[in-house]
C-alpha cells in the first residue's frame, strides 16, 4: 500500500553537499514519522535524522549541525540535505516510514525504500 522511492546520491568531494529525496506513493492517509538510516560497508545501519508530520526533528550526534531533514507534506516527500560532507558519512542512505496510516483503524509499520549511495571521497 505505500512504496518509497530515494533519490540524489552520488559522489560528492569533501566539503561538499547532497540533498536527498524521498517520494512516498500509494494508497494512505497520512505518515507519522519519516527518517533517513545509512548504512556503511560492513557496518550496522544507523540512524541519521527523524522527522514527525509536525516538524519536529531529530538527529545523530554525527551529524549535527551539517545535515538538515525536512519533509513536504502535500507532496508526501522528505528530504535530507546533506553539506560539509565527510569522508566518514559514504554509506548507503535509507528512507524509512515509521507508521503510515491507511485505513481508518489500520497501519502499516517499517516501510523502507531501496536506498541510494553517497560517496565522499576526493
Amino acid at each position: 500500500q505505500v512504496q518509497l522511492v530515494e533519490s540524489g546520491g552520488g559522489l560528492v568531494q569533501p566539503g561538499g553537499s547532497l540533498r536527498l529525496s524521498c517520494a512516498a506513493s500509494g494508497t494512505f492517509f497520512s505518515i507519522n514519522v519519516m527518517g533517513w538510516y545509512r548504512q556503511a560497508p560492513g557496518q550496522q545501519r544507523e540512524l541519521v535524522a527523524t522527522i514527525i508530520s509536525g516538524g519536529v526533528t531529530n538527529y545523530a550526534d554525527s551529524v549535527k549541525g551539517r545535515f538538515t531533514i525536512s519533509r513536504d507534506n502535500a507532496k508526501n516527500t522528505v528530504y535530507l540535505q546533506m553539506n560539509s560532507l565527510k569522508p566518514e558519512d559514504t554509506a548507503v542512505y535509507y528512507c524509512k516510514i515509521d507508521r503510515a496510516r491507511v485505513g481508518t483503524i489500520r497501519y502499516v509499520n517499517d516501510i523502507w525504500g531501496q536506498g541510494t549511495q553517497v560517496t565522499v571521497s576526493s
